[in-house]
């Protein structure tokens, strides 16, 4: 099932996106306001029900993408996780022994279609294609070998940062990492009994139809069943929290000179199973 919120015709709803468009949820299930909702009641179940036995009600091209987790609780990030990722700093460090983990704002992101916003205090907005995991059941000090039956499902997101801004002190990413729609997540969040393995989910980045970066969480330093361990040792994780699970190399700042997002750019994060985030590039 493919879930997604979405608004049409100037009202906020959510749905679930099926071979001939989208299925609204938001008239189907009484008392849940949005996806955000949906998971926290935890009432996953009614909503495929709805879907089996349910035409579209509206086209695709008919509605606008919004962020697929409208009211996300937590958001956690890690850093610094895939193949190579440690080479990628110059400061010649080994490799870590615990994962960097920051947390951002609902606000820092956008949706599916909707434009990145590079402010005026900077040009070096930048782009970091990540796979989201999505909590559906809570817990606290939730074993690895468990941490499956605690993700909803998995989505896309564009972890979109200001660079230079992440330098301005020690030990400190927050605010490079919060500029609002610096970001973005979509288009939709595809449940987990669609999702095999999680090592063999191939994430692409394309910036302008240029492959930049391209691997699968098989590299990464911290899989993600670790990362719910970890993450849910000093807090309880709950329905609609959110995880961005790491990037690959090849983000603009890498290269040399950097390549940082432009007014015009349209960038793509893509997974076969999970679909394709797409965003274009605008000054506020």
């Amino acid at each position: 099932m493919r879930l997604l919120s979405y608004s049409h015709d100037g009202r906020a709803a959510y749905g679930a996106v099926v071979d001939d468009g989208v299925v609204d949820l938001t008239s189907r299930i009484d008392g849940v306001r949005d996806l955000s909702d949906l998971l926290r009641q935890q009432r996953l179940d009614e909503a495929s029900d709805a879907v089996a036995h349910a035409a579209a009600d509206l086209a695709v091209d008919d509605v606008t993408y919004e962020r697929t987790l409208p009211s996300p609780g937590k958001i956690f990030c890690i850093g610094v996780n895939y193949g190579g990722r440690n080479a990628e700093y110059r400061d010649g460090q080994d490799a870590l022994t615990k994962p960097s983990v920051f947390v951002r704002f609902p606000a820092s992101f956008t949706g599916h279609e909707q434009d990145l916003v590079r402010p005026p205090e900077s040009d070096q907005l930048d782009y970091e294609g990540e796979i989201v995991a999505v909590i559906g059941r809570g817990g606290r000090r939730i074993p690895r070998e468990r941490a499956r039956e605690h993700i909803a499902g998995l989505t896309l997101g564009n972890e979109g940062t200001i660079r230079d801004w992440v330098r301005h002190a020690k030990f400190n990413v927050t605010q490079g990492k919060n500029w609002e729609s610096s970001g973005a997540i979509g288009p939709w969040m595809t449940t987990l009994d669609e999702i095999g393995d999680f090592e063999t989910l191939h994430l692409t980045t394309h910036v302008n139809g240029e492959l930049r970066q391209d691997d699968t969480p098989a590299t990464m330093a911290y899989p993600i069943e670790f990362q719910i361990e970890y993450l849910s040792t000093f807090c309880t994780l709950e329905p609609g929290d959110i995880i961005f699970t790491g990037t690959p190399t090849g983000a603009g700042a890498r290269f040399d000179p950097p390549r940082f997002l432009e007014p015009g750019d349209v960038v793509e994060v893509h997974v076969p199973e999970l679909g394709t985030l797409r965003n274009g590039v605008r000054d506020e």
